[in-house]
């Protein structure tokens, strides 16, 4: 199986470590995985702010990088449902009915890293050890439009020495949104206020999800409470051996 890995442009700017946690975690069970250096945005800040035709290149350019490989990880609900739900979308409405088939054909191979692992590998155990108490917050895009459901606990509950812990309201936005958490600042601020209430009443170590610009937002609220929570994405985790 040809794989290769989709970092998005939140890892490879800010979280490199996922995007590496991810290819040592496909590695240690006997997959090569490929980086294709022409990869760029999925355009998905272009279109959820209101410019599809600023996405479009971006969904080519994504299309024509990809098309070739049998699988592609994504370690981002988000940017894994943009391509799914949205690429051929953009496509068939700009006219370009040739790039939304190819779309439509590519999007069925793109997978979100836990789904990669769960559902197309069959695997649940990686061969982690993570000794921590740990709770999962199901980000908007992963829960609802991917709809995961526990493929990700599944992974948790199989890392050695892991306590996994309901976190409360867990279905709840964060209030990230990308673009919404600017536009809407102070909703945003209170929403997060409330997720970060749900997360300390777990008395959790770790705060574990699979979008890490979703973490970067209530990471930002526990550190300014001095909560001693840190937040790792599950790549991060699954990649842990001691």
């Amino acid at each position: 199986m040809k794989i290769a890995l989709f970092v998005t442009c939140v890892n490879d700017t800010l979280y490199p470590q996922t995007g590496k946690a991810v290819v040592s975690i496909l590695e240690r069970l006997g997959h090569e995985v490929d980086f294709p250096l022409t990869q760029t945005c999925c355009g998905q800040m272009h279109l959820n702010s209101g410019y599809p035709h600023q996405a479009l290149p971006l969904v080519e350019a994504f299309t024509t990088t990809f098309e070739g490989y049998d699988a592609i990880v994504v370690p981002s609900g988000s940017c894994a449902a943009m391509v799914r739900d949205w690429h051929s979308t953009v496509a068939h409405e700009a006219g370009r009915e040739d790039l939304a088939q190819r779309a439509k054909s590519l999007a069925p191979r793109v997978h979100e890293f836990s789904e990669l692992l769960v559902d197309v590998l069959g695997v649940t155990d990686v061969g982690a050890v993570f000794p921590h108490r740990v709770t999962y917050h199901p980000t908007c895009h992963g829960l609802r439009m991917l709809k995961l459901g526990d493929r990700p606990q599944q992974l948790l509950r199989e890392v050695d020495g892991l306590e996994l812990v309901d976190l409360p309201d867990a279905t709840e936005c964060c209030g990230f949104g990308g673009t919404f958490a600017l536009k809407n600042a102070d909703v945003s601020a209170a929403m997060c206020a409330d997720k970060v209430a749900a997360v300390k009443q777990t008395r959790a170590e770790v705060l574990c999800a699979v979008d890490n610009s979703c973490l970067m937002h209530i990471g930002g609220t526990l550190s300014r409470q001095r909560s001693g929570v840190r937040v790792m994405h599950l790549a991060e985790i699954l990649a842990s051996t001691a």
